[in-house]
């Protein structure tokens, strides 16, 4: 199995990567609108991680704190043509650690709803069952605690 390199983004070059991915993986696959993919929780103090394939950004994650001692993780994105590699499950995980690290000891996301077996394999837990609309997505909250 390939390995593939992993950045702890925090300064703005580092996003660079993230925001390259989610552009490609996004904007351009599924036609999300720039100003709908980047939001206000894309500044400052919210926390990426990035994979790399020989230096090239291929999937990223990003997390912030929610303002309730959790986290808030989202923006799972992996290109195209990695998909299938578990490179989504990778950087996922590498998020948790990081998380963890930080101690925090619950993460939030709003899964799409076609999303929600994958979160569920890593140990997220339905915790709302009614759908919630995000940008052109319908989605379900789930959790987990660390």
């Amino acid at each position: 199995m390939k390995e593939y390199e992993v950045m702890r983004a925090e300064a703005e070059w580092q996003r660079a990567g993230a925001y390259s991915v989610r552009i490609q993986g996004m904007n351009r696959q599924h036609h999300i609108p720039l100003s709908e993919e980047f939001d206000e929780h894309d500044r400052e103090g919210t926390k990426y991680i990035v994979l790399l394939d020989d230096g090239y950004p291929v999937a990223t994650c990003r997390f912030y704190e929610n303002g309730a001692g959790a986290v808030t993780l989202g923006r799972v994105v992996v290109l195209p043509e990695y998909r299938g590699q578990g490179l989504g499950r990778q950087a996922v995980c590498e998020a948790e650690k990081w998380i963890a690290e930080c101690g925090y000891k619950e993460i939030c996301i709003d899964s799409r709803t076609v999303a929600v077996p994958f979160y569920e394999k890593l140990g997220y837990k339905v915790i709302d069952t009614d759908i919630v609309r995000s940008g052109s997505f319908d989605c379900i909250r789930m959790n987990k605690m660390i």
